[in-house]
């Protein structure tokens, strides 16, 4: 397959087909009359923000395979033939970071992410991103079938070639699109962009007028003289530059008046309205002008984006993998899941904290720490510790009291 085939037809409208199509596509046809399209809801600031930085956050954090040992522990399964296709590279041109980045813009656009599974005989070797616009049905057998095209033709292949992840929905064959369903509040922003962009360039209304003095009317020809004067000064290369008036002309400013200051109004709202689609707090696409509701710090605003905004998509993403990629024989010992650590890597103080913690109450060896910060391990750096004395687990209980020093005066 042509893995960038399927690019010109990004901006499309892709046919829902299924169990539930015809009650999905009558809902569409009753929620957006006009065709929502990925590139114009794209072009919004906002909306192009929010789907980045949920895209590219997730597409940074590490996904090993982890294999069970028993109920309590666990260990890194990196001699599994999955775990590099999904901790370093899932395909012959992808990285991990760039594959999952995609996967999830997918399903912040259309609802649905694809990816076709290469298979070596029965190992798994690649995965493939299909695009977006891939259908999903149901065959007489009641089996999935995902059709898509590729080079001028339309492929078909069967669920157990497929790697697909759901976005939110109603249990259906296929999730529902953020951009489809929140078309009116994308449609209502981009009419306030074009709207701005028209007053910027001076296309809603004129910036004063001229009035002549009490001399007399005058001629068509000095009016039309009048109006050639005014085109060299307009525009924003005209920016504080002075422009003489004929003699007995006054210029006369004019405000900016309610409706157009409503319309900045309008703007800063629908920043906040794309956001609530996306969960996104509006500060983290630079966004402002109100206080946010996620928390009184930093840190309590990041913890609610990663566990209301960001956390679904990374759930999903693992039980689909664990469901789809993993054999049945393998799904109760073998397990993905992202490290959520990763987004510690660029705040040295939080890191010094889950270091501290770990050390200190025994749940994180040296070792372990210096791993984590690309360190070589050192000698005793395996054992866990307690914050008191810092000692040994197997030692606590052990440590005989303290003798009590004589008095002075006292015999010894």
């Amino acid at each position: 397959m042509n893995p960038f085939g399927w690019l010109a037809g990004w901006g499309s409208n892709p046919k829902i087909s299924g169990r539930d199509s015809k009650e999905t596509q009558a809902a569409y046809a009753d929620r957006a009359p006009v065709r929502a399209s990925i590139d114009r809801t794209l072009s919004l600031s906002t909306a192009w923000a929010c789907i980045r930085l949920l895209s590219e956050t997730s597409g940074t954090l590490p996904l090993p395979l982890y294999r069970k040992i028993d109920q309590d522990r666990r260990e890194v399964a990196g001699d599994h033939a999955l775990y590099g296709l999904l901790h370093d590279s899932p395909n012959a041109w992808q990285t991990a970071a760039e594959f999952w980045e995609g996967q999830v813009a997918q399903l912040c656009g259309w609802g649905n992410a694809f990816s076709e599974q290469k298979m070596l005989g029965e190992r798994l070797v690649a995965l493939e991103p299909l695009p977006p616009t891939t259908t999903v049905r149901r065959d007489s057998n009641g089996d999935l079938r995902y059709s898509f095209s590729d080079r001028g033709r339309t492929e078909m292949l069967p669920a157990s070639k497929i790697f697909h992840i759901r976005g939110f929905g109603f249990g259906g064959e296929v999730g529902l699109s953020p951009i489809r369903y929140g078309w009116q509040v994308m449609r209502g922003a981009i009419a306030a962009e074009d709207a701005a962009v028209q007053f910027m360039e001076g296309g809603l209304q004129i910036a004063g007028f001229a009035k002549e003095g009490a001399t007399g009317k005058s001629t068509s020809d000095q009016r039309k003289e009048l109006m050639e004067l005014f085109a060299e000064f307009m525009g924003s290369k005209a920016a504080g530059k002075v422009m003489p008036l004929p003699k007995d002309w006054d210029w006369q400013q004019l405000t900016m008046n309610p409706e157009d200051a409503q319309m900045i109004e309008t703007r800063g709202f629908n920043v906040e309205q794309v956001c609530r689609i996306y969960r996104v707090p509006p500060f983290m696409v630079g966004h402002t002008q109100n206080s946010t509701s996620w928390g009184s710090g930093l840190e309590s605003q990041n913890i609610g984006f990663l566990t209301y905004a960001l956390r679904p998509y990374l759930v999903r993403i693992e039980q689909s993998v664990k469901k789809q990629l993993l054999k049945p024989s393998e799904r109760g010992s073998y397990y993905a899941e992202f490290v959520l650590e990763g987004l510690l890597r660029a705040d040295s103080t939080g890191r010094a904290a889950l270091y501290a913690s770990g050390g200190q109450n025994g749940w994180m060896t040296r070792n372990e720490m210096r791993r984590r910060e690309n360190l070589i391990p050192v000698e005793g750096g395996d054992v866990l510790t307690v914050q008191s004395n810092l000692l040994p687990l197997d030692q606590l209980g052990k440590t005989p009291p303290r003798a009590v020093q004589p008095a002075p005066g006292d015999p010894v």
